[in-house]
C-alpha cells in the first residue's frame, strides 16, 4: 500500500509549485493542472510508474504522455517533486530559453512528445504501446493523461479502436473529467458513465474513480495494472478544475489564466503547510533490452530501360528490398496497401507491417509514437487522404521524429476516379513543414533510390508517387540525393528551360521531341526533389530564355512557387503551368490536356514565350 500521508504532502507541494510557477510567468493553465494532481502524484510516486529519472532514454522506462498538454505546469511540478528540477528552473516557466515551455516539447527530457493540440496524445501512446508489445517486446507500460474536452475529437476514437484491435493491455489512459472546458461545461460534464459506456463499447476496460481521493485512485491503478491484462484500460476520474484553491475550484472563466499575484498568498494559505523540499521516489524499471530482430534479405527489383512501371509499385518494392539494411523500419498503411503497394512489404515482413485502417489521424500519431521509441516508420496512403492528418503531421515535427510519408495517386493523372481521390494539395502541405524533404520521382529506379535516401534522413520526408505506369528513364545505379535534380535534355542552343516532376517529366520529354522537330531545343530538368530545390541547376537556366515549370498540383505551394522562391533574387523569368481548374473525371491524357499541363500545353506555352525569336 502507498504511504497516503506522504503522497498527500507531495500533492500539496505540487499544487504550490503549479501556482507559484504560473503566477510568476503571468500565464499558463493553473486550473487544468490542479485537477489532475492526485491522479499524477499517485501514478508517479505511489509505486505504479517505473522509470529511471537519471536516464530518460532507458528502453524499459514506462512512458507518460500529457495529451492535455496545457497541463504542462503539472508535468514540470511532478519532476520537481522527483528532485530533478530545481525551484529556480520551475519559476522560469514559459520564459524565452527555458526548457519548460507553455506546452510540453522534447526540450524537456521527460516529455515523451510535443503535445497541446488536443486529441493526439492517445494515438502517440498507441504507437509506443505497439512498439512495446509487438515489436521490442518489452514490459514497459504507456500512460496517457487525457482531458475530457479532447474526448470530442474524432482522433481519440480512432485510437481507441486500434488499441483494442491490437490488444494493447500495456496502454492505460487516465481521463481527467474536470467538467469545464475553455468556455464552459464539456459535452458530458461530470457524467462518468457516459464516458464509460462509450469507451467500453470500443473494447476497453474502464474503472471509475473519485479523482481527488488517493485511496480510490490507488485502488483504480491496482485494478488497471493487473498482470496479463489483454485489453487497454481507461481510468475515468471525477475531478474539479482548480482543485484546492477556492477562487478557482469548479469555477468558469479561469481556463488558461494564472492566479494574479494579489491572490497568490491567499491561495497558498488554503493549501496549509507545504514542505517545499519534500521529494518522491519513482521506482526503477526492469533492466531489460529490446528483442533482437534480423530481417532476411528480400529479392531486389530489377528495372529495364524503356519498360513501364508505376512509381507506387516501385515504392513497395523498395520497402521490401531494403528492410534487411534498415531493420528498424516499420510500415503503416491506411487500408490501401494494395494500391500504395505497401502490401509488398507486408507480404515479406508481416511482423513489421501495421494495418491502421481508414483512420489517417491515428495512423500518423501512432507512427510518431513508434518513431519516438526508435523505429523508422514509413506511412502510406493516398496523397489526398494524408491531408486530413495535417495537424498530426505538423505537430509531429515538434517532437523531432524520423518519419517518412508516401502519398500515392497524386494529381489529376489518376484519371477516372475523380476529384476526391486526386492529391493536389500535398506538396504544399509537406513543403510547409519546417526542415522537411519532399521527393517526387518520375520513374521506378528514381523512386527506389529516393526511398533509400529517405531511410537515411532525419526528420520528416515525403515521397509523392503516381497511380499510372511511367517509362523507366534511369539506370539502377543512378543516385538521387536530397536537393538534387537531373538534366535530361540539354544543348548550347536551348531556348528555354522546362522544370518538371513526376508525371510531367514525361510530358516535358514529349514536348521536347515535338519542339525539336520544329527546330526549337529546350532544356528539360527533372526536379525529383522539390524541397530543397537544386538552386545551382536552376540558376544555370539563365543561359536559356527563362524557366517554365509544369506540375500536376495546384499552383499554390507546389513546384512552381518553390522555383519562384528559389530564383526570387535573380532576374530569371519564371512561368508556371499547374492545375488551375476544378478537377473532374476522365482519361489521364484528357485531364492533362484539360488542365494545361500536357506535352501539347507545354509546347504551346514555349512557342508563346519565344514569340518571334524562333520560326
Amino acid at each position: 500500500m502507498a504511504n497516503q500521508d506522504h503522497l498527500q504532502a507531495l500533492a500539496k507541494r505540487i499544487r504550490y509549485n503549479i501556482l507559484a510557477s504560473t503566477t510568476r510567468a503571468g500565464s499558463g493553465h493553473a486550473s487544468s493542472s490542479l485537477s489532475a494532481v492526485e491522479l499524477a502524484t499517485m501514478l508517479l510516486f505511489g509505486g505504479f510508474f517505473r522509470a529511471d529519472p537519471d536516464n530518460p532514454a532507458h528502453p524499459n522506462n514506462d512512458r507518460l504522455i500529457f495529451s492535455k498538454g496545457h497541463a504542462a505546469p503539472l508535468l514540470y511540478s511532478l519532476y520537481a517533486a522527483a528532485g530533478v528540477i530545481s525551484e529556480e528552473e520551475l519559476l522560469g516557466l514559459r520564459t524565452f530559453g527555458s526548457r519548460l515551455e507553455g506546452h510540453p516539447t522534447p526540450a524537456f527530457p521527460y516529455a515523451e512528445a510535443a503535445t497541446g493540440s488536443l486529441g493526439q496524445g492517445l494515438s502517440i501512446g498507441v504507437g509506443m504501446a505497439l512498439n512495446g508489445k509487438h515489436l521490442d517486446r518489452l514490459p514497459y507500460r504507456t500512460f496517457v493523461l487525457l482531458g475530457d474536452s479532447e474526448m470530442a475529437e474524432g482522433s481519440q476514437w480512432e485510437a481507441l479502436q486500434l488499441a483494442a484491435h491490437y490488444d494493447l493491455g500495456n496502454l492505460v489512459a487516465i481521463l481527467d473529467v474536470n467538467r469545464l472546458g475553455q468556455r464552459g461545461q464539456t459535452m458530458y460534464g461530470h457524467d462518468l458513465e457516459a464516458y464509460s459506456k462509450r469507451v467500453s463499447a470500443f473494447g476497453w476496460d474502464t474503472f471509475l474513480t473519485e479523482g481527488h481521493s488517493l485511496e480510490e485512485i490507488e485502488h483504480a491503478y491496482r485494478m488497471a495494472l493487473v498482470p496479463g491484462r489483454a485489453r487497454p484500460v481507461m481510468i475515468i476520474a471525477r475531478t474539479l478544475k482548480g482543485k484546492g484553491v477556492s477562487l478557482l475550484e469548479d469555477k468558469e472563466g479561469w481556463h488558461g489564466k494564472p492566479l494574479p499575484e494579489a491572490d497568490f498568498e491567499r491561495a497558498v494559505a488554503e493549501l496549509g503547510d507545504v514542505d517545499k523540499d519534500l521529494t518522491g521516489r519513482i521506482p526503477p524499471p526492469e533492466d531489460t533490452s529490446p528483442a533482437g530482430y534480423e530481417p532476411k534479405p528480400d529479392k531486389p527489383a530489377n528495372y529495364k530501360p524503356g519498360e513501364s512501371i508505376s512509381t507506387r509499385e516501385a515504392y513497395g518494392n523498395a520497402l521490401a528490398g531494403m528492410h534487411a539494411d534498415y531493420p528498424d523500419m516499420v510500415v503503416l498503411d491506411g487500408e490501401v496497401s494494395n494500391s500504395t503497394h505497401a502490401a509488398s512489404f507486408a507480404r515479406s515482413y508481416p511482423e513489421r507491417f501495421l494495418e491502421m485502417f481508414v483512420a489517417e489521424q491515428n495512423m500518423v500519431g501512432a507512427a510518431l509514437g513508434l518513431s519516438l521509441r526508435g523505429k523508422k516508420p514509413f506511412v502510406s496512403s493516398f496523397a489526398a487522404f494524408l491531408t486530413r492528418a495535417f495537424d498530426q503531421i505538423r505537430m509531429s515535427r515538434y517532437s523531432e521524429p524520423n518519419m517518412v510519408f508516401a502519398g500515392s495517386h497524386a494529381g489529376i493523372s489518376i484519371g477516372e476516379d475523380g476529384a476526391s481521390q486526386m492529391g493536389l494539395e500535398d506538396l504544399a502541405m509537406f513543403r510547409s513543414v519546417l526542415d522537411s524533404v519532399v521527393f517526387h520521382p518520375c520513374d521506378a529506379p528514381s523512386t527506389e533510390q529516393v526511398v533509400r535516401e529517405a531511410a537515411e534522413l532525419k526528420g520528416i520526408t515525403y515521397i509523392r508517387t503516381l497511380r499510372g505506369k511511367t517509362r523507366v528513364l534511369y539506370g539502377q545505379k543512378e543516385t538521387f540525393p536530397p536537393g538534387g535534380s537531373k538534366v535530361l535534355r540539354e544543348s548550347d542552343s536551348d531556348a528555354y528551360t522546362v522544370c518538371a516532376a513526376g508525371i510531367t517529366v514525361h510530358e516535358a520529354l514529349a514536348a521536347y521531341e515535338e519542339l525539336l522537330a520544329e527546330g526549337i531545343t529546350i532544356r528539360v530538368v527533372d526536379c525529383y526533389c522539390i524541397k530543397p530545390l537544386d538552386r545551382e541547376t536552376l540558376v544555370r537556366s539563365a543561359e536559356t530564355g527563362g524557366v517554365l515549370t509544369v506540375e500536376d498540383h495546384y499552383p499554390q505551394g507546389g513546384l512552381g512557387e518553390a522555383v519562384c522562391s528559389t530564383l526570387s533574387d535573380t532576374a530569371i523569368p519564371v512561368t508556371c503551368l499547374a492545375v488551375d481548374k476544378l478537377p473532374r473525371s476522365g482519361k489521364p491524357g484528357e485531364l492533362m490536356d484539360y488542365a494545361g499541363i500536357s506535352a501539347r500545353a507545354i509546347a504551346e506555352r514555349i512557342r508563346s514565350l519565344l514569340g518571334n525569336r524562333h520560326p
